[in-house]
């Protein structure tokens, strides 16, 4: 009989991320809603640790409401 190592559950790091690999990508109140974390959180993680691990962010304004998204990652 095989032991089963129990599966890590995601970090909010990797939530935020598969929000942003979304086709239209995600507003900041959506990761916000997403993660737990403030708008200033979600920004900072977008700036540092999403372009550490090479992902490239671009915004566009839709309807008044700003999405952001993953344009590509090295």
């Amino acid at each position: 009989m095989t032991k089963q190592l129990p599966t890590k559950a995601p970090s909010k790091l990797d939530t935020l991320e598969k929000l942003l690999k979304r086709k239209n990508g995600a507003s900041i109140a959506e990761m916000t809603k997403a993660t737990g974390w403030q708008q200033h959180s979600v920004r900072g993680a977008m700036a540092a640790a999403l372009k550490k691990r090479g992902h490239i962010i671009s915004s566009d304004k839709i309807d008044g409401v700003r999405r952001y998204r993953i344009e590509s990652a090295s």
